[in-house]
Formats: C-alpha cells, sequence, structure tokens
C-alpha cells in the first residue's frame, strides 16, 4: 500500500465513545496508515503538547482533535498539518467571543451576517483557526488575533497573518464535516 502524501485526503473520522481516551484510537489509526504496529509507533509530545512522530516517521506529520464523541486524525507528508472538530450545539456567546479573541474584521464579518448564520460561521472560522494554531504547535496560547480569515459561503481563506505563521499564500485549509452534527478544519503548510 502506497504511503499518503500531503493531501486532504489523509483525515479520517473515528467514533470517541463518551470517557475514552482520543491518543490509543488516533494512534492505531496512525500505525495502519504507516504500515506500523500502533505501540511500536515513535511518538512524543513537543513543550507545547504538540504530537510529534519520530524515528523512522521522519518527515511525517499528524494531529488529532475530538469534540463530543467524535475525533478527527490527520497525517501527511513534508506538511505541517493541524485539524480541529467541534460538536454542533448552541452557542450563546459566539459574538462575545468573537468580539474578545478574534480580530475585528473577522468579528464584524460575523456581526454583518443574519443572526441564523451567526453561529455555524463562527464554528466554520473557530475551526480553521485553531488548524492553523495546532499546525503551527502554539495552540490558542499563541492568540486567535495573531491571523485573519475571510470567510464566505465558498470557505474560509488565510488572508494576513504574523510573521511567525509565515506567509498567509503558503497555507491551506479545507473545511470538513465529517459526520452529521460536527465540523472541522485541517489546515496545513509545506514543511
Amino acid at each position: 500500500m502506497p504511503l499518503p502524501e500531503p493531501h486532504p485526503s489523509c483525515w479520517t473520522w473515528l467514533p470517541l465513545p463518551r470517557g475514552e481516551v482520543a491518543e490509543p484510537l488516533a494512534r492505531r489509526w496512525l500505525g495502519e496508515r504507516l504500515e506500523c504496529a500502533p505501540e511500536l509507533l515513535s511518538l512524543r509530545r513537543d513543550d507545547h503538547g504538540r504530537p510529534q512522530l519520530e524515528g523512522g516517521f521522519a518527515g511525517w506529520d499528524c494531529n488529532w482533535s475530538h469534540s463530543g464523541e467524535g475525533l478527527l486524525v490527520a497525517l501527511g507528508r513534508a506538511v505541517r498539518l493541524g485539524i480541529d472538530l467541534e460538536w454542533v450545539r448552541p452557542r450563546p456567546r459566539a459574538m462575545e467571543l468573537a468580539r474578545r479573541f478574534f480580530t475585528a474584521a473577522e468579528a464584524d464579518a460575523l456581526a454583518g451576517l443574519p443572526t441564523t448564520q451567526r453561529e455555524p460561521a463562527f464554528v466554520r472560522l473557530w475551526c480553521a483557526k485553531e488548524a492553523v494554531l495546532k499546525a503551527h504547535g502554539r495552540g490558542l496560547a499563541f492568540g486567535l488575533d495573531k491571523f485573519e480569515f475571510e470567510i464566505s459561503h465558498a470557505g474560509v481563506r488565510l488572508v494576513r497573518c504574523d510573521a511567525a505563521l509565515g506567509d498567509p499564500a503558503q497555507w491551506s485549509v479545507l473545511e470538513l464535516v465529517p459526520q452529521p452534527g460536527y465540523v472541522g478544519a485541517m489546515a496545513w503548510r509545506p514543511e
């Protein structure tokens, strides 16, 4: 079986029953894709908690995210990638969070949407931002306001970012609907 290339198809949805730990399931899927027994997969966390493949898997990157009863796992070669999953549920404070943590332009764009579209757009934007931050490796501590997306019916596009994230044109973002009631995003850039 050929190994996966850095392509958006290198992700999967796995059911994650409440109370079950995500990493063993992620490790099992990664092992299958890399043709390695899960217990032999050399996987460690860096200083910021980001998973890293080591040993014979240099050049590969992985990431995972869980929410509700679901898990998304991603794998790519010669890329730095991140993935985020959110269970769709009411978020009555979405605009308050957007004003506090997103850029002013993103919050204004959300506020300009019809009321029924705000929460779904907020979750799409949140997933895209989290995916980029997970790929970067610093997570939310880096700051959701240090980069900016344009959001439309066609998708999200990174238009501005802090120099630590590199050139916005290097980033690809794929919005995902892995299962009914869930949304996600995968972000990657060449390594």
